[in-house]
């Protein structure tokens, strides 16, 4: 008997019939031993996520303002959980617990914490299975970093004296014995890391879609799912823009050498999206995996006479970046041109000096600003193993009418990176979709 650990999202646990589609699919499966909840999102467009509010009622607590009203709106939230299931944990004592302490000043990260951990205690009790607070065996150090080796040690000593149980996600202990929660992707990072703790076979992370797309679905109508993306191609599309899992978040199983199946609370029979190390027996039927990119980028064009020859050039033309707080996302370089590519928005107000600093330090023949490019990276691990892929990206472009105002493709040909104006950059994407995933399926018929 193996182990999964299953994490369900704020949509899959937002109400009483979202619990019931949970409970069927970790009873479905013996190996689901351990879960890991969210806090109940949002059942509607107009609707308000528990976690807002309690963020709210932190923030009037801090105000010395009376915080009934608001809590009041979570207490309803969870009863009508709780009586629609027909539930008999004592609840009010829980919330009447959690109110108090935020009137005494508990904090943030407590109050937003609170979500997860009565999620966690109804589900617990609508599962029959064992409640394990956070706090008990994930921790943070001094800095407020995860501390790894203690969470890995003690959680995992913790987990194996359960058959089966609930750790509520977002949350841990500090190194003063206070409630901390993560920074961002909470309750995705708690169950990675529970996963990692009781090594187990599969960490599942259920939410409200059938796994990762190969396009922005705003973008490309109806993309085709990815089955199957190693933990390297992840890393390339999220950098890139695409709507996965945040690295932080995969990170505890990525070391540990779990496979992460993201899957759909309401579509339990798709396959989703599977994340590991290799990818021998996931063979893909297209040559890439996916395409993503992100608008609003500049290009820092530095040009002189044998620069290849200057020894120390493109340090100095970093050090000038270094000094205003700009981090560089691309250089490709020629023998007498240079090309930093940088976010828009981090160059802000800085353009002017920039420009100076950079004639004081490297002496060049010019320096140029560009902005309104838009950076696709179009990543695949076949795409090594394939002959004319390159030909068959740019030749894309061309057929739609766009210009290539940069191309970036790293040693390890998992991807190409293009850039192109702002405007063309929808179209692009269509484009390179439609040579290698529409063009590729009509070809097989």
């Amino acid at each position: 008997m193996g182990i999964k650990v299953s994490k369900f999202g704020g949509s899959s646990l937002a109400d009483a019939a979202q619990f019931q589609k949970v409970k069927q699919i970790l009873l479905s499966d013996g190996d689901r031993r351990i879960v890991v909840p969210s806090a109940p999102g949002k059942r509607s467009a107009a609707d308000t996520k528990v976690t807002d509010l309690l963020y709210e009622c932190n923030r009037l607590a801090g105000q010395g303002k009376d915080i009934t009203p608001a809590f009041e709106k979570i207490r309803e939230r969870y009863h009508g959980i709780a009586q629609e299931l027909g539930l008999s944990v004592d609840l009010d004592a829980h919330l009447d617990e959690v109110k108090k302490n935020i009137c005494l000043g508990a904090g943030a990260d407590y109050a937003a914490s609170r979500g997860e951990y009565l999620n966690g205690i109804l589900l617990a009790d609508y599962l029959g299975w064992d409640f394990i607070d956070a706090k008990d065996g994930i921790f943070f150090d001094e800095e407020g970093h995860l501390d790894s080796d203690k969470t890995n040690s003690v959680l995992g000593a913790l987990l194996r004296g359960h058959e089966y149980a609930v750790v509520p996600g977002f949350y841990g202990c500090d190194s003063h014995g206070n409630v901390k929660t993560f920074s961002r992707g909470g309750s995705d990072i708690s169950g990675a890391i529970v996963a990692r703790a009781i090594d187990a076979d599969v960490y599942e992370n259920w939410t409200d879609v059938s796994g990762c797309l190969m396009a922005d679905p705003r973008i490309v109508r109806n993309p085709v799912p990815i089955r199957y993306v190693t933990y390297r191609e992840l890393r390339e599309l999220s950098y890139m823009g695409a709507s996965v899992l945040h690295e932080d978040a995969i990170f505890p199983v990525r070391i540990a050498g779990i496979p992460t199946n993201i899957r759909n609370t309401n579509k339990p029979e798709e396959p989703g999206t599977i994340i590991g190390y290799e990818a021998e027996d996931h063979e893909s039927k297209y040559m890439i995996t996916g395409i993503a990119g992100h608008k609003d980028f500049a290009i820092i064009a530095v040009e002189k006479a044998m620069m290849n020859a200057e020894l120390g050039f493109g340090r100095r033309v970093l050090q000038a970046l270094e000094e205003e707080g700009v981090s560089f996302e691309h250089m490709p370089s020629g023998i007498d041109t240079m090309s930093v590519v940088v976010h828009e928005s981090a160059i802000e107000g800085k353009k002017e000096r920039l420009i100076q600093r950079i004639h004081e330090l490297c002496s060049p023949d010019s320096v140029e600003i560009h902005s309104g490019l838009a950076l696709i990276a179009t990543v695949g691990r076949g795409m090594v193993r394939s002959k004319g892929t390159s030909a068959r990206l740019f030749n894309a472009l061309m057929k739609a009418g766009i210009n290539v105002r940069l191309i970036d493709q790293g040693s390890s040909e998992l991807n190409i990176i293009v850039g192109v104006d702002n405007l063309d950059f929808e179209n692009a994407v269509r484009a390179i979709y439609r040579a290698f995933v529409i063009n590729e399926t009509e070809n097989r018929w």
